[in-house]
């Protein structure tokens, strides 16, 4: 065994794990920004879709 080398048995920096929870945490927010962002454009398209008659209206507006 070489003098000036040795061996680490710690590693430095994060692991798999860590890595794929952090990934996971910024996928989420990110997600959970759109939801709030586009959130008053899907009401308001539910609140046109009921005003037209929801599902009944087929025979109405083919």
């Amino acid at each position: 065994m070489k003098f000036g080398m040795r061996r680490r048995t710690a590693r430095a920096g994060m692991s798999g794990r860590q890595l794929l929870v952090a990934q996971a945490a910024l996928v989420g927010g990110l997600a959970a920004a759109l939801f709030v962002r586009e959130l008053p454009g899907v009401l308001r398209e539910l609140r046109i879709y009921r005003m037209t008659g929801g599902l009944s209206a087929r025979r109405r507006y083919p």
